[in-house]
């Protein structure tokens, strides 16, 4: 006998002490109560050990007879992911290298590419490029599918195994098959590298609009906004008019994080639930008294790219009308990943239960909606057509000011939408965020709106 099969014949013999033991101490009337329970309790463990010997039989043939000899090892751990990915997109198995490399992602720095994925149909989806890492620097954007890597193709291939073939040292390189809705196929060569993620990001827009970009949410995350919240109040000062909270293209991460954030911006109230097989498992999670952003008004940029935490995020601010969502529907991640460490530093992540915002809405395969859709688009000047206006009609009056009081307001000729890039002195213009156009337009007519309705109750 195998030691596997020995295993599966403890186990039975140990269930069935177990069970004799229940039967000893139950009272009469309570085994008759639990007589049906009993009766298919021992249809399901019988099921399961027939299967248990399914799995023993498959085991040992494949030892004794594949072609080439596998080490027990690398059996055990390949039943293990099978059945672990086979669950959902985002339940896996770690062996001790990957589990170190996740326990390093989530402080902030890590090797490899710079992206988050899933899995689709057999190969890699791209949920979204990280900024200033090699992937968002070659172009490659939210939703391109990944086929091959270096000429290989991915089919066949667990998520993890593909993410780990993209991994790598520091400085190698390695080819990207792409494929991009309405294009053809194309290849990325990108170069490896240490990948040092700035959680938190910001900057004025003008003197009155504070622009906080979340890229993910690690460690520092919270940490981060409080020291960029303070700056910005510090500069703007009376002058602040609002917030744009840039989530596009923000994969996600940790959970406290995400609602810590979150109750960066609320005075009270849920801001997310999780819900597991067992009800009594429902974890709810509340804000806590104080809004750093002293009630100033808020837009949240979203789109496909932003997933699970950056959800929470967003889904607490719509539903606490604390914030307008502007852009594109979100990715639709809402479930609950446990890290469940294994023994020899091994773990597995497990999907544990789903995510709901405060109204009780499920994120997962839905995602959240903006409350202004806003698609990326190109902007493009046109030239007005030359034509007459008041000015050049025969006789007409003049407006009671002399020139030299009239002030140009056009400042230095260029126009809202268009930017220099600064760099290197070239003069040459940026791409137009439209979306984040869009967001500080809004921002401004909210204060200009407000400060028109408080005069006018003076």
């Amino acid at each position: 006998m195998t030691q596997m099969m020995k295993k599966v014949a403890g186990l039975k013999a140990l269930a069935g002490a177990v069970a004799l033991g229940g039967l000893v101490l139950m009272s009469p009337p309570a085994a008759a109560q639990d007589a049906s329970a009993a009766a298919s309790d021992a249809k399901n463990s019988e099921e399961t050990y027939r299967l248990l010997n399914l799995f023993g039989d498959v085991f040992e043939r494949i030892r004794s007879q594949y072609v080439d000899k596998p080490t027990d090892e690398e059996l055990v751990e390949s039943a293990i992911t099978g059945m672990l990915t086979a669950l959902d997109p985002h339940s896996s198995y770690m062996n001790a290298r990957t589990y170190k490399e996740m326990q390093v992602n989530t402080r902030g720095q890590f090797g490899g590419l710079g992206i988050q994925v899933t899995m689709e149909n057999g190969v890699v989806k791209v949920i979204s490029p990280i900024d200033d890492t090699p992937a968002a620097r070659s172009g490659i954007k939210s939703g391109d599918l990944i086929t091959h890597l270096d000429d290989e193709a991915i089919q066949g291939l667990t998520l993890s195994q593909a993410v780990e073939k993209m991994r790598g040292k520091v400085g190698s390189e390695i080819k990207l098959t792409i494929l991009r809705p309405g294009q053809d196929a194309f290849d990325v060569s990108l170069t490896r590298a240490i990948i040092k993620i700035t959680s938190v990001r910001s900057h004025m827009e003008g003197d009155d609009i504070g622009y906080i970009r979340i890229t993910s949410f690690s460690e520092q995350t919270k940490q981060g906004l409080d020291k960029v919240l303070a700056k910005m109040k510090k500069e703007a000062g009376d002058k602040l008019k609002g917030y744009i909270l840039d989530l596009r293209n923000n994969p996600g991460g940790l959970l406290d994080q995400a609602i810590a954030v979150s109750d960066t911006f609320l005075d009270k109230g849920e801001i997310v639930s999780t819900r597991s097989r067992d009800p009594n498992d429902t974890q709810r999670f509340n804000a806590t008294k104080g809004d750093l952003t002293d009630g100033k008004p808020v837009v949240v940029l979203i789109n496909g790219g932003s997933a699970s935490a950056s959800e929470i995020v967003a889904g607490a601010l719509q539903d606490h009308r604390r914030a307008v969502l502007m852009g594109t529907r979100s990715f639709g991640k809402g479930s609950v990943q446990t890290i469940m460490p294994l023994q020899g530093h091994r773990a597995m992540r497990l999907t544990t239960a789903r995510y709901y915002t405060p109204s009780g809405d499920s994120i997962q395969a839905k995602g959240i909606h903006p409350d202004i859709e806003v698609k990326p688009s190109r902007i493009e000047e046109i030239e007005a057509r030359p034509g007459r206006r008041e000015e050049n009609l025969r006789g007409a009056l003049d407006n009671g000011v002399h020139d030299k009081d009239v002030k140009d307001d056009a400042g230095d000729g260029k126009t809202d939408g268009e930017k220099t890039s600064g760099k290197e002195g070239d003069g040459a213009k940026e791409a137009v965020d439209y979306q984040l156009l869009r967001a500080i337009d809004l921002l401004r007519g909210v204060a200009l709106f407000s400060g028109a309705l408080t005069s006018s109750t003076n």
